[in-house]
């Protein structure tokens, strides 16, 4: 589940070279799956899937053995989260990948993150086999910077905290092996790239990248969720997400773990090597 998103399409195509028929759950069916649909020789079989009717759960499940479930942060996410773990049981689903989040502690300061503690608690006590995956800032998401670093600044409320990024294709990679490496499957893996960021670098590296000088701006954590609803249009409940995980950072420091390295024995990809793919997002 979660077949169009970040991690999930990473994920397809992390599993396509290893022929593993997989069935791709989307609520459009009829869209294109991005470099999915249209591919030729493709194990992958699309089907349609919503977590709020439970008949296409039943009918999406039925003769899988596995489950990767990564749904978009929502107030309803618990619920439905805990509906399709309880529905692949009922299924014969023998095993879920589970796209958690750091700090997922039922006193998490992160809102987000004491739901996935939740869900976790619920797969726990269901007693079904389940790795979980939690990865942090992903790479991908810092795209949605370039409005304004493409006008030379960056804001945010971290200071120099250092933040750890990961690529979704390297989720995608150490979800694919959970999925068949039985000795991987069962754990519960923090997911980051090879450094921890600040903004402050970001911004340098940024400049370096682009030749014009970006910047970064230090905002009162009120500030920063006003410019992300009313300057970025981003939703309230998202505001608060980054505006919580940036304040997170401040209070707990990150740095990154080898994890992603120990399970598929090469290093994670850089945020450098991001940043220059995508230099084009960045540039005036």
């Amino acid at each position: 589940m979660g077949s169009t998103g970040a991690t999930g399409n990473a994920l397809l195509h992390s599993l396509l070279p290893l022929g593993t028929p997989v069935r791709a759950l989307t609520r459009t069916p009829h869209k294109p799956i991005p470099g999915i649909t249209g591919a030729r020789h493709t194990p992958v079989e699309v089907q349609y899937a919503d977590a709020t009717d439970p008949h296409s759960l039943h009918a999406a499940f039925k003769g899988a053995g596995q489950l990767f479930l990564a749904m978009a942060n929502s107030p309803a996410q618990v619920e439905l989260e805990t509906r399709v773990m309880d529905i692949a049981a009922h299924s014969g689903i023998g095993h879920i990948v589970k796209v958690s989040a750091p700090a997922a502690e039922p006193d998490s300061p992160v809102a987000i993150s004491r739901g996935h503690h939740a869900v976790e608690e619920h797969l726990k006590a269901g007693g079904l086999a389940h790795t979980v995956l939690r990865p942090y800032a992903f790479m991908q998401n810092l795209l949605r910077l370039a409005p304004t670093v493409t006008q030379g600044v960056i804001f945010g409320t971290s200071g120099d905290a250092p933040f750890n990024h990961i690529d979704c294709r390297d989720i995608g990679d150490v979800a694919a092996a959970a999925l068949t490496d039985p000795g991987i499957a069962g754990g519960t893996y923090a997911l980051t790239g090879p450094e921890a960021v600040s903004y402050p670098e970001l911004a340098s590296r940024l400049t370096t990248l682009t030749g014009h000088r970006v910047r970064y701006v230090n905002l009162t954590p009120n500030e920063l969720r006003d410019h992300l609803i009313h300057r970025a249009h981003m939703p309230s409940r998202l505001a608060d997400h980054v505006t919580e995980i940036q304040q997170l950072a401040v209070a707990r420091p990150e740095t990154p773990t080898t994890t992603v390295t120990d399970i598929l024995g090469r290093p994670p990809r850089t945020l450098d090597a991001f940043l220059d793919e995508h230099h084009a997002h960045f540039r005036r």
